[in-house]
C-alpha cells in the first residue's frame, strides 16, 4: 500500500496489483458477494420461478401413453356395480381406443349440465366406473367438453364441480395409471 496526496491535497491509498494484501482483499470481497449476494437473489426469485411453474396447467404431451391398441377389442366384463349402465358400456364397448393407448371413455349424461361414465380397457373388457360426476360448468364455447382426454395421453382433465360439489368448479387434472386415476392439480379459470 503506498500512501499518497493527490493535486487537491485529499490523502489517497494506492493498492498495486502486485501486492498480496491487495490481490487477498479482492479475492476475498468476490466470495463474499458469491456466497451472500447470490443466495440473497435466489431466494428472491426462486419462489416465483417455481409458483409460475405450478401455475401451468398439465399438457397431453405431459403424459404419453406407451403403446396405441391395434387388436379386436376384448369383450365387456360388467360386475354387478357396472351392470346398471351395460347399454352405455356396450355401445363404447365397440368403438375403438380413444384414451391412454388402449383405454375407452365413455361419457353420458346424468342430469341437466351433469355427466358421468366409464374407462374400459378394449384389451382385457374391464370397465373402471368414473368416482365422481362431473356438472355446473360455466363454458359457453360450442367447442366444449366436460371431460377431455387424448388417445395418445395418459391425462384426462374434468371441467366443472366433481360430484356436484360447491365451490369445486375448475378443470380438474388426473391421470390414469395403473387403473387407476391419480389427482395431479386443479385450476380455476381466470376471473
Amino acid at each position: 500500500m503506498i500512501n499518497g496526496f493527490t493535486d487537491t491535497g485529499i490523502k489517497c491509498q494506492i493498492y498495486p496489483e502486485s501486492n498480496p494484501d491487495y490481490v487477498l482483499s479482492i479475492e476475498a470481497k468476490l466470495m463474499t458477494i458469491r456466497y451472500t449476494f447470490v443466495p440473497v437473489l435466489l431466494l428472491i426469485f426462486l419462489p416465483s420461478i417455481y409458483a409460475a411453474g405450478q401455475k401451468r396447467a398439465p399438457r397431453f404431451e405431459d403424459y404419453p401413453a406407451r403403446q396405441t391398441y391395434k387388436r379386436k377389442n376384448h369383450a365387456l366384463i360388467l360386475t354387478r356395480e357396472n351392470r346398471m349402465f351395460r347399454t352405455k358400456l356396450r355401445e363404447a364397448a365397440g368403438e375403438k381406443p380413444n384414451f391412454a393407448g388402449h383405454y375407452i371413455v365413455a361419457i353420458w349424461g346424468c342430469g341437466t349440465s351433469c355427466v358421468t361414465g366409464a374407462i374400459i380397457d378394449a384389451a382385457t373388457g374391464r370397465v373402471f366406473s368414473l368416482p365422481f360426476s362431473v356438472c355446473c360448468w360455466e363454458s359457453t364455447k360450442d367447442d366444449f367438453e366436460p371431460v377431455e382426454f387424448d388417445l395418445n395421453s395418459t391425462l384426462i382433465a374434468f371441467n366443472g364441480a366433481r360430484a356436484e360439489k360447491e365451490g369445486d368448479v375448475a378443470t380438474h387434472f388426473y391421470k390414469f395409471e395403473n387403473d387407476k386415476l391419480i389427482f395431479l392439480k386443479s385450476v380455476k379459470a381466470p376471473g
